[in-house]
């Protein structure tokens, strides 16, 4: 966070969505801080987009209430920006013309509008684009652009949808690096199914799945949740379940282990000293190792201690 503000700017509670049968946001509160970036982390379909468009007052909420710090400001809608997951573009707009058309539709002035636009492609390196068709340009351009339109009306609040997905490793770095200078000034809500990208970027995550969310903390505070102790990942090549079975029925006597598909996650505390042991242990059961991999807690290993399945599954 770059300032220790405990100041809240949004303030939710018991959101809740239905769309008939389903529920896809279930009695979620939370607040978001000012000058915090604030990540909503889960799989796809566990209700991150939904719930912030229902804070952009793109969806109606069916109960609960969204309540802004808005210190007298008229619109508050109109001091939010919002870059969506798919990018959206006036095909036949130079980039410039798209964030002045943009501009307009938020009433600045004309000259404001060509200068605030002129200053959002020099920050997102795309001044040499300003005359292209938005069509034309590639990948990572056009994510950097529609980050642009939203922050053409200088808003407060920036919400990001997804905001590296599809990108090259390149632009995933140039964003993340202007989402984090962007903090400095503004409050940012951004969602993901990527754990990395939260990690790196939010200064609190809240972990969502299937409407709710499950927990909320620092990224750090998350990951030592689930206890001290470094992370053993073992790739084994296609087997029958009989012997994956007794396996973890061994392992658990000793470790922390979950089975994912062909992927065997053991957790334990200097676990470095143990892998002789893991090893020996799984090619007694018949079966064969394809990779090894000792790492750290991540947040992903958060969301399995909670839910028992991997993040991307």
């Amino acid at each position: 966070m770059s300032a220790s503000s405990s100041e809240t700017v949004i303030n939710i509670t018991g959101l809740t969505k239905h769309f008939k049968d389903l529920t896809a946001v279930d009695n979620i509160s939370f607040n978001v801080f000012k000058g915090e970036i604030f990540g909503l982390l889960g799989p796809n379909g566990a209700g991150k987009t939904t719930t912030i468009n229902m804070i952009c007052g793109l969806l109606p909420a069916s109960a609960g209430r969204i309540d802004f710090q808005s210190r007298g400001l008229k619109e508050v809608k109109s001091h939010i920006g919002y870059c969506p997951q798919e990018n959206i573009f006036f095909p036949k707009l130079t980039c410039f013309e798209q964030l002045v058309f943009i501009g307009n539709m938020y009433d600045l002035p004309p000259g404001m509008c060509g200068e605030r636009a002129g200053y959002l492609l020099d920050l997102l390196g795309l001044t040499g684009k300003s005359k292209v068709c938005a069509k034309k340009l590639s990948g990572g351009m056009k994510r950097r652009l529609n980050i642009a339109l939203a922050l053409i009306h200088d808003p407060h609040i920036l919400i990001l949808d997804e905001p590296e997905a599809g990108l090259d490793p390149q632009s995933r770095v140039l964003i993340r690096d202007f989402i984090k200078s962007l903090s400095q000034e503004k409050t940012i809500i951004l969602t993901s199914h990527n754990m990395d990208e939260v990690d790196r970027l939010a200064d609190r995550v809240a972990i969502m799945d299937y409407g709710k969310i499950m927990l909320i903390d620092t990224p750090y505070n998350l990951k030592n949740s689930i206890g001290e102790g470094d992370v053993l990942e073992i790739e084994i090549l296609e087997a029958s379940s009989d012997k994956t079975s007794a396996l973890i029925s061994k392992l658990k006597n000793e470790y922390n282990v979950i089975l994912s598909n062909n992927l065997l996650i053991v957790k334990a505390i200097h676990l470095v000293d143990k892998i002789p042991a893991i090893t020996s242990s799984i090619k007694e059961a018949g079966l064969t190792i394809k990779e090894i991999k000792l790492r750290e807690n991540t947040l992903e290993d958060v969301f399995i201690y909670l839910t028992g399945r991997m993040l991307r599954q």
